[in-house]
């Protein structure tokens, strides 16, 4: 007699596990709009790779506009302590992971202790025993790294890989986006204040002409000189004339 209840219940797992990992896909996809919460979504995505995968932890680091990497979510305190460590040390999976911008594994830190001879101590002092840390790598540009901490030796399956490394790309690609948007804003905010300074310039000529009979150049110049010899920006000296 076949256990109905039982594969009931495995059905309904399987079905709230489904409807978890959509969720976590949609609110993930918020790192598409402009006025997203980056750290928000990133403590979204640590805590849902421990509710959906076999890890007990996971951490993430990623990378500022300055190149240097920083914690930025942790699934606990102890976490983010051990992330925290391995930027101080400069040595450990999420590190290595970055660098190499693919994925790193150790199915027994007890056994990899000389790969990294200062992090691997710290963990299994931790009660980590295995990490599989994942790139943040969208278009080839590596941002970060996501590490997924095992309390006992062992590897992910390839499909939790890759789940993984989906919500991960995920992430990844808004991130970039978001900042390729910004970067976009700053230089049209540049290139405005630049034009907006030469009308200004344009018009403070016109008025130094007329006012002394002078040729356009000639009152540029003459602008020009001012500028040189009271150490300010030629932009200013118009504004005066103008005003």
């Amino acid at each position: 007699m076949k256990d109905t209840h039982g594969a009931l219940g495995l059905e309904q797992e399987g079905s709230a596990r489904e409807s978890l990992i959509i969720e976590t896909f949609v609110t993930l996809a918020d790192t598409l709009v402009d006025d997203h919460d980056v750290v928000g979504i990133l403590k979204v995505l640590v805590r849902r790779c421990v509710e959906l995968l076999p890890v007990s932890a996971a951490g993430l680091l990623l990378e500022d506009r300055a190149g240097h990497l920083t914690v930025v979510a942790s699934s606990s305190e102890e976490t983010r302590l051990l992330e925290t460590f391995q930027l101080q040390n400069r040595e450990g999976p999420c590190l290595d992971t970055v660098t190499t911008g693919g994925i790193v594994v150790s199915g027994d830190l007890d056994e990899d202790a000389s790969r990294w001879p200062a992090f691997a101590p710290v963990a299994l002092a931790a009660g980590i025993r295995a990490v599989t840390a994942l790139p943040l790598r969208p278009r080839e540009t590596t941002i970060g790294g996501l590490d997924l901490f095992l309390a006992e030796p062992g590897h992910l399956a390839p499909s939790q890989v890759k789940l993984a490394q989906a919500l991960a790309h995920v992430v990844s690609v808004g991130i970039l986006q978001w900042r390729s948007s910004d970067e976009t804003r700053r230089v049209a905010q540049q290139l405005q204040h630049a034009l907006d300074s030469r009308v200004s310039i344009e018009q403070a000529k016109g008025v130094l002409a007329e006012r002394h009979g002078l040729t356009m150049q000639g009152a540029f110049d003459r602008m020009r000189v001012h500028a040189r010899e009271h150490n300010t920006k030629l932009t200013v000296v118009a504004q005066a004339i103008l005003a």
